[in-house]
């Protein structure tokens, strides 16, 4: 009987190189390269121009004698936190701000209930009550301005004809509530649809279980609605607020800055185009992007902690 023998298997070749994984910052980078030309783009449209207001801040530059222009340092921004005027604009922007905004949370809150409710032509109404948001900024203004608020052929005058009342001049008589409405109008569209979202994401098992245990509307609201709405509603304050900080058409196009209504951004447009002070409004222009990038800080983290609790439920 002979033997077999196995002939052993060949040893792998330990002389053939071992094929090398791309490297994790390579494939990071094969990523982000189509979203190099984006970021290239908002860096020069967006971030070069703020460096450059930045730079000009530190210069007493007039327009009208540019070879005149030198170096102040920090002067320019203790000249305009002194300025008398430029506090008043201030006070201006806080009582706007302030008005519009929580005249038009309300409002949008009302309207969310409303259009919560299942009824015929919901969706007509909601498409409806969307479109002043959806107008031109100017274009509103302008059809606050000749439409309502004229005195000899608006709209509110021809009511209070008809019915016989008085004809007053809306914008010499109520100048800062004229730019004011013409804003609420607007921004309630905004914060319905931000709190109209909050109504929807509502748990409707736990208002069941309430309204099983004898809980009425209003109970129902105080205790489960607005607790569940209070991220929605400080979301929709912050983002209203960064934009009506930065407003400039309402005031520009109804009162063009009279009558006590130059806020922020309108000083800063009476420096540069008007008294040509490049220095002194480039100054302002930063302290108003610092308030702004504050306020926005706060709406970027209401808006991650809204992302947590959604993710969480889910």
């Amino acid at each position: 009987m002979t033997a077999t023998t196995t002939a052993p298997s060949a040893a792998p070749d330990q002389t053939r190189p071992a094929v090398r994984p791309p490297s994790s910052r390579l494939r990071a980078w094969a990523t982000r390269a189509p979203l190099l030309p984006a970021l290239i783009f908002m860096i020069a449209v967006t971030q070069l121009p703020f460096v450059a207001t930045l730079v000009i801040s530190f210069f007493d530059w007039n327009s009208l004698y540019p070879d005149a222009r030198h170096f102040t340092g920090f002067a320019n921004y203790g000249d305009v936190l002194g300025d008398p005027d430029l506090r008043k604009s201030v006070w201006t922007t806080i009582l706007l701000t302030v008005a519009v905004v929580l005249a038009s949370l309300v409002l949008g809150l009302a309207l969310a209930l409303l259009l919560d409710r299942r009824f015929k032509g919901r969706g007509v109404v909601r498409t409806l009550l969307i479109a002043p948001f959806l107008v031109v900024p100017v274009a509103a203004a302008l059809l606050w301005k000749h439409v309502l608020y004229n005195p000899e052929y608006g709209l509110l005058n021809g009511l209070l004809h008809y019915v016989g009342g008085p004809q007053p001049d809306w914008i010499s008589n109520t100048p800062l509530l004229a730019v004011e409405l013409s804003l609420i109008w607007q921004w309630t569209p905004f914060m319905m649809l931000i709190l109209l979202a909050g109504l929807q994401s509502r748990d409707q098992q736990q208002i069941e279980a309430a309204r099983v245990d004898g809980a009425g509307d209003w109970q129902i609201f105080v205790h489960l609605t607005l607790p569940h709405l209070r991220r929605y509603l400080e979301l929709g304050a912050l983002l209203g607020s960064i934009y009506i900080v930065q407003n400039f058409d309402a005031v520009f196009t109804i009162t063009s800055g009279g009558l006590g209504t130059a806020n922020l951004p309108y000083t800063v447009y009476q420096s540069f185009y008007q008294a040509h002070e490049n220095g002194l409004a480039s100054a302002a222009g930063v302290l108003v992007v610092i308030g702004s990038i504050i306020i926005a800080t706060f709406a970027l983290r209401v808006v991650s902690s809204l992302f947590r609790e959604e993710a969480g439920r889910a």
